[in-house]
């Protein structure tokens, strides 16, 4: 299984897989809510999960925004005010999904692969827009 399969049943299952600031390794919170076999699969590539975790230490915020969104999307991590924001501004879930269309031509068709590989320019413009949108629709209703 990839690491973004493993993942998201983790994460769909109702536990958490975070960096544990104390001693910087991952951990897992209510590890026994996650199936043995999940664990089982996860054990031989957690070099893979731990490599994935770190690319996304020093990422942007932009990016990090645009990975909750797919999470979101995906149904494998869910936040509230994201999706509030996102059934609020249509014009926004359009852009996102321009956004995965533009990414789909450019060979993403797997949402369990990295989409980041599959950016481009024009992809990259859309989701400085949809971070943008986000911002003020979060500034706006403080």
């Amino acid at each position: 299984m990839s690491v973004l399969m493993i993942l998201s049943l983790i994460w769909k299952s109702g536990a958490e897989i975070y960096r544990d600031e104390s001693d910087g390794r991952l951990s897992l919170k209510n590890a026994k809510l996650v199936p043995e076999e999940i664990l089982k699969a996860a054990d031989p590539i957690f070099g893979e999960i731990e490599k994935w975790f770190k690319s996304w230490e020093e990422a942007k915020v932009i990016d990090k925004h645009i990975r909750m969104m797919v999470h979101q999307a995906c149904g494998w991590q869910h936040n509230p005010k994201l999706n509030e924001w996102i059934c609020a501004d249509v014009e926004a879930l359009m852009l996102f999904m321009e956004w995965q269309e533009t990414l789909a031509k450019n060979g993403w068709n797997d949402i369990y692969e990295d989409y980041r590989q599959f950016e481009n320019e024009a992809s990259n413009i859309m989701k400085k827009k949809l971070y943008e949108r986000a911002v003020l629709y979060a500034n706006h209703n403080k």
